[in-house]
């Protein structure tokens, strides 16, 4: 299953440190060499910024090969248009684009958004805030995470498409073409949600590229500009590249005061759906999660420091006056349900043990066996996060219990001591006779 990561195994040296820092136990150091087991891993990102090689990285397209393409289309994630101090509005990265022959879908994109957080609005002031909140879907990576660490609350999230996949929608439904779309892309999150959307059979985008390397392209003098684009009034979406962002966007098109909260960060992010799971956050509407700091500013391929992206959007007027007209357009989209999902979005199913339920259960009392019998201490030494994920690793035959470095010492130890006991022993043929008396 093809994600946004990929591991340079000649760069990798085995080190472990990525291992730690994976939220669902998704890695493991075999052989020297860092694996990523596919149905566990949610493309957070972490694993890259803990990896000191730069072993572990974005797996994107080619991006020279999609320029080479004539009228080649692109729809960018809003983080995009607010990495760049010598592009200052997003006309002038639309006239960038377009004197490379790309072609910048942001109209599209813009009204999607629009479309989006007035489609939640509806449903949030239709849904009885006694009951838990609904959970935001923009973040891919918490998507995953919840699926596969908190399974009870994916009833819970959003029945609503990216904003992104949607803008691509709304631009086939008004031109009635089928065009290739590129997707920039600030995280490997988002990359999978190109390459193994949820609760869609197949991604509206084929390709993928990171914003880092198309804003490296324009910063390094390529395209020339006028600054004579008409600029682009609706700059509201810009603000769903922050925590916050997506939330104020809903509470705007709602009639009445929703109570909403935003965390930023994979910590805080589990953080509050165990608060969730708990039954503590009864009266909240809506959770807007991103597993970034910051947001989406903060995500792994973005070329601007999060910090400095977050003080350009808080120096940035956005306009919040939409006319009738725009409301209407806006009104009759969400209407036609183009922002709905294909699937419902479940819990991810687990690999069992053993397709035959009675073999299933003798591994699993193996496992629990092995796992009593292991130090507990998850130092990590044996390429696994943790003992648990050890002993389930040797009954899934890709391990062997001596990967412990504490049960190869006492094998080691137990072995020697044989070896002098039976250093001792001699065969009976050499031994005294016993004397009768």
């Amino acid at each position: 299953m093809a994600g946004g990561i990929k591991v340079q195994e000649a760069l990798c040296v085995g080190c472990a440190n990525c291992i730690k820092s994976c939220p669902t136990e998704a890695m493991r150091v075999i052989e020297g060499c860092v694996h990523i087991i596919p149905e566990l891993c949610i493309d957070c990102g972490e694993c890259m910024r803990n990896c000191p090689h730069n072993a572990i990285t974005i797996d994107e397209d080619d991006w020279e090969l999609i320029h080479s393409q004539e009228n080649a289309l692109l729809i960018a994630d809003p983080t995009f248009y607010v990495q760049m101090g010598a592009y200052r509005s997003q006309s002038m990265i639309k006239e960038a684009l377009s004197s490379w022959n790309v072609e910048d879908l942001i109209e599209s994109a813009s009204l999607a958004y629009d479309v989006v957080a007035f489609t939640i609005a509806k449903m949030l002031e239709k849904e009885s805030s006694v009951n838990h909140p609904l959970i935001s879907t923009y973040c891919p990576a918490v998507i995953r995470l919840i699926q596969i660490k908190y399974p009870e609350l994916a009833g819970r999230l959003v029945p609503v498409d990216s904003p992104l996949e949607v803008g691509v929608s709304l631009r086939r439904e008004l031109t009635g073409n089928n065009e290739d779309v590129t997707l920039l892309s600030p995280c490997p999150a988002k990359i999978t949600l190109v390459r193994n959307p949820v609760g869609r059979k197949k991604s509206n985008m084929k390709f993928t590229v990171s914003v880092q390397r198309l804003v490296r392209a324009l910063l390094a003098g390529g395209p020339k500009i006028s600054d004579s684009v008409e600029s682009i009034a609706n700059n509201r979406w810009l603000k769903w590249s922050i925590a916050g962002g997506e939330s104020s966007h809903i509470k705007y098109f709602s009639e009445r005061p929703l109570r909403t909260i935003s965390v930023a960060g994979l910590r805080n992010t589990m953080d509050l759906l165990k608060e969730m799971e708990l039954g503590r956050l009864r009266g909240i509407d809506y959770i807007e999660c991103r597993a970034c700091d910051l947001g989406c500013i903060g995500g792994v391929g973005n070329a601007e420091s999060r910090f400095l992206s977050k003080l350009r959007i808080e120096h940035t007027d956005f306009c919040w006056d939409i006319s009738d007209q725009e409301l209407a357009d806006i009104r009759k989209w969400s209407d036609s349900k183009i922002w709905k999902l294909e699937e419902n979005i479940g819990p991810s199913q687990k690999n069992p043990l053993s397709d035959d339920l009675n073999k299933a259960m003798e591994r699993l009392k193996e496992l629990n066996r092995i796992y009593s019998e292991l130090p507990n201490i998850n130092c990590g030494a044996c390429g696994r996060p943790s003992c648990r994920a050890m002993a389930e690793d040797v009954v899934r035959g890709r391990g062997e219990v001596t990967d412990c470095v504490f049960k190869l010492r006492e094998t080691i130890t137990d072995l020697g001591r044989k070896i002098v006991d039976l250093s001792e022993r001699m065969p009976h043929t050499l031994r005294e006779p016993r004397r009768k008396r």
